[in-house]
């Protein structure tokens, strides 16, 4: 084939490259996450007992990981200080 050039779209790039599937969805993952004000309390009551274990505070939220948690906080408390 004479002149065939291969061409990527970027959703072969993403499948070639995994790290780029991983941003997507954390970037998806970031704009979706909601939390109740139950389990926004909660995590906060958690937070002055356990400080920044998020996996002892995911684990008393259920269908939460402690990924999900660490986003939450930190877009919500955290200070640029």
């Amino acid at each position: 084939m004479a002149g065939s050039k291969h061409s990527t779209s970027p959703c072969r790039d993403a499948l070639d490259n995994p790290q780029v599937l991983d941003t997507e969805m954390e970037q998806k993952l970031e704009k979706t996450i909601e939390f109740s004000d139950d389990e926004e309390s909660l995590i906060i009551r958690m937070y002055n007992l356990v400080g920044e274990r998020w996996h002892l505070i995911a684990g008393r939220i259920p269908g939460r990981t402690a990924q999900e948690i660490q986003k939450y906080w930190n877009s919500r408390y955290s200070t640029s200080e």
